[in-house]
């Protein structure tokens, strides 16, 4: 920055002449003060050794003013610096400082400010001594003059003080605009190149950077055109703006503590927008200055699948709340998410239900991998592999593998891959598109873990999954206000591979998402899991069309809450196809499961649909605890037998046995079975019997025994054959009939009339 290049300002004084004495001042400079022409004690002197042509001038005042009559500009943002060159050639020696008189455009003085330099002693004759001094509007380091902005103009020159009588000579005095001295200071930025940064790619910049950051002192750091490696890590304690890029080793961070998000990171490393996002993820992980990476609005290409364990080499398990919001991160179609499949023989024991034991090519077997095999329930995953002792760990025990065989071992590719954490707590996940692509699956957990938080997420077009959870990494994770939309959407119900959403662990909530035609939305294992205010929906094109389970409930004893969702051409299955030993031994059998307040809508679906499924996977299993109330299950396009049914692929429920079984209080339309239990039954009996026999009419849940009667009340006049009344109290038989679902009314006599009972199908 030089106004005098750039603008054709004029600052330098006129050179000294015989003629131009005349515009030399030896007052202030003002117009009409004393000049040194005819000044007896000055001359020009054309030819001095040192100058060439100078002024000299004989000092017979206290101080000895020379000051340019010429008006020197003062700009804004300017800064000026005076110099001149001295000798002392005869008597006395003096000092001289420079000088200047600030003025307004008017000619008046600006007053209260500072209108010389520094003095310096002339201590020799004949030795050349330069003075300067510095004059503009800033109060910055290395200004003598700081005059603010009042003055328009100066008259410019220098003092000679001290003893008199001496005589010095003075070479043309010399303004100069040196403002881009300043210039770092004027627009706060600091250049790494200031400090030894080479930025050739290849010598290592880290020091550089440092020692830029440590000059900043709260101005922006600059780095310039080029590519700087960086060998170390670096933090950056100021701002930082990136005209050039940074390479750096895996292992290196880069910390941005001040402006830190990904289009900072997007500019470090030249545009790559993948390299940027691990390398924010790294930093995010490693800096306590930053909870939350801000992807800044931005669609990031994701090359292959983001290891996050691997791109944080330096962190084997993490504990502290971190965050990354609001981006798009799109799978690029590039072959680098095929998806790897083993085939290998492994041993599996009741007794060691989370272990496979034995493993054949263990060592191609990746964590993450999903399992298959005879016996293997839904979404079993590898949770960790010991390849010398040749043992994979379970995410879930299996339900009928014990012995050998071969089994499957199927490896998705994900866009954000944390399993390679031994530990991730608290991790969270917000205003993020997954664009799948229908290459990548979207988010595979920690092993272990508590409280991950994925909100406000889309789940667009994944491959095979939405989230999965290979072991118990979301303990009490929240799903909260996420869009899954499958890339099956064309595909029979039948045929879809994909799952939304798979848990392991208890206290899940799964809350106010919406999916769209997966095979399944949820399977879910682990208790005290509350789904609600979720649709999700998985029909198709098919006539009389066969629907897949949204939610799995994976586990017995589960104490789940399925609250307040509108569950759309699916329907819940409750199995217990996780467990080693299947059939009933002890415990709870299928308890805590509570069904309420859904809306449940099928069309065009089989007659044997049904919205709610129990599947037993073993023998003698009871209903030991089950509230579906308050929900409103409708067929279009159609009828459906009954609402719930017990698939009995592998075994029936003990029907003897039922416990704390309530269907209450749910609407049933185009369903001819509607159930309720207690179950109100009105029989009318029209001719004359001793024992009447009551039909439940297949309205019990699940086709279940009428076990119990409740209440029974007459609703009209007990008549004997002679038509009078009897006030008998009859008594009843429950389990009658050849499904064991009527009950016997049995009178003293025969009698006829009506009668009301309350019919339970649980003790």
């Amino acid at each position: 920055m030089n106004k005098a290049i750039t603008d054709g300002v004029v600052f330098m004084p006129t050179a000294f002449s015989q003629d131009t004495l005349g515009q030399w001042s030896r007052g202030d400079g003002t117009p009409g003060s004393a000049t040194y022409s005819g000044y007896a004690s000055a001359a020009f002197v054309p030819a001095d050794q040192d100058f060439g042509g100078c002024l000299e001038i004989q000092k017979a005042d206290s101080t000895q003013r020379l000051r340019y009559m010429g008006q020197t500009p003062i700009l804004p943002g300017c800064y000026l610096r005076i110099t001149a060159r001295v000798k002392a050639v005869a008597g006395a020696l003096p000092s001289v400082r420079i000088a200047a008189r600030p003025s307004m455009s008017n000619g008046a003085l600006v007053g209260g400010v500072v209108t010389e330099g520094d003095a310096v002693a002339l201590t020799s004759y004949g030795e050349v001594v330069e003075v300067s001094a510095i004059v503009g509007a800033g109060n910055r380091g290395g200004v003598d003059m700081v005059w603010g902005l009042a003055p328009d103009y100066a008259h410019v020159g220098l003092d000679l003080t001290g003893a008199n009588g001496g005589v010095v000579r003075i070479d043309d005095i010399v303004v100069e605009d040196i403002t881009g001295v300043f210039l770092s200071d004027l627009v706060n930025v600091v250049d790494v190149r200031d400090f030894g940064a080479v930025g050739d790619g290849t010598t290592n910049d880290s020091a550089a950077f440092e020692a830029a950051d440590q000059a900043a002192n709260g101005r922006r750091v600059l780095i310039s055109a080029g590519t700087y490696y960086l060998a170390n890590s670096v933090e950056f304690n100021s701002r930082v703006q990136f005209e050039g890029q940074v390479t750096m080793p895996t292992d290196a961070i880069l910390s941005l503590t001040k402006n830190f998000d990904l289009p900072a990171y997007i500019d470090a490393f030249g545009g790559d927008e993948d390299m940027a996002f691990r390398k924010a993820i790294q930093s995010l992980m490693n800096n306590a200055d930053h909870e939350s990476l801000d992807l800044g609005g931005r669609r990031v290409s994701i090359s292959e699948p983001v290891d996050v364990r691997a791109i944080v080499p330096n962190r084997a398990s993490y504990a502290q709340r971190r965050v990354i919001r609001n981006g798009q991160l799109r799978a690029e179609d590039n072959g680098n998410w095929t998806s790897s499949t083993v085939t290998s023989q492994a041993t599996y024991s009741a007794s060691n239900q989370s272990r496979l034991t034995s493993v054949s090519n263990i060592a191609n077997i990746e964590v993450g991998s999903l399992v298959q095999g005879a016996g293997v329930g839904r979404e079993i995953y590898v949770k960790s592999i010991n390849v010398g002792a040749q043992e994979i760990t379970l995410s879930q025990p299996l339900s009928d593998a014990v012995g050998r065989q071969s089994y499957t071992f199927t490896r998705y590719r994900y866009l954000l891959d944390f399993s390679g954490f031994s530990k991730l707590d608290k991790f969270e996940l917000e205003d993020i598109e997954f664009q799948c692509n229908e290459e990548a699956s979207g988010v595979m957990l920690a092993p272990l873990g508590t409280i991950m938080v994925i909100r406000n997420c889309v789940f667009n077009r994944p491959g095979h999954r939405g989230i999965t959870s290979i072991g118990d990494g979301c303990q009490g994770m929240l799903i909260d206000h996420n869009q899954f939309i499958s890339r099956e959407g064309g595909v029979l119900t039948q045929n879809r591979v994909g799952v939304a959403i798979n848990t392991n662990a208890n206290d899940v909530k799964i809350r106010n998402n919406r999916a769209s035609q997966f095979r399944h939305f949820a399977v879910v294992s682990g208790s005290h899991g509350i789904i609600t205010g979720n649709h999700f929906f998985q029909g198709d094109e098919s006539a009389n069309g066969i629907r897949s389970a949204g939610i799995v409930v994976c586990l017995r004893a589960c104490n789940t809450q399925i609250n307040g969702n509108y569950i759309d051409n699916c329907h819940i299955e409750w199995t217990n196809e996780r467990e080693p030993e299947p059939d009933f031994t002890g415990g709870f059998g299928f308890a805590g499961l509570s069904i309420t307040d859904n809306v449940f809508l099928a069309s065009n679906v089989a007659p044997w649909f049904s919205f709610i499924v129990v599947k037993p996977y073993g023998t003698d299993h009871i209903i030991n605890g089950m509230n579906v109330s308050g929900n409103t299950f409708r067929c279009v396009g159609g009828t459906i037998n009954r609402a719930e049914r017990v698939d009995t692929s592998f075994a029936p429920l003990d029907y003897s046995r039922m416990k704390n079984v309530y269907f209450s209080g749910n609407t049933y339309h185009n369903i001819e079975r509607g159930s309720e239990n207690p179950l109100l039954v009105r029989h009318s009996q029209n001719t004359h019997a001793q024992i009447w026999e009551v039909d439940t009419d297949d309205r019990l849940p699940f086709n279940g025994y009428a076990m119990e009667v409740e209440s029974l009340v007459n609703r009209s006049r007990p008549r004997a054959e002679n038509n009078t009344t009897r006030y008998d109290m009859p008594y009843t038989q429950t389990r009658e009939g050849p499904s064991q679902d009527r009950v016997h009314v049995v009178w003293s006599e025969p009698i006829l009339g009506d009668v009301t009972m309350m019919v339970r199908m649980d003790i």
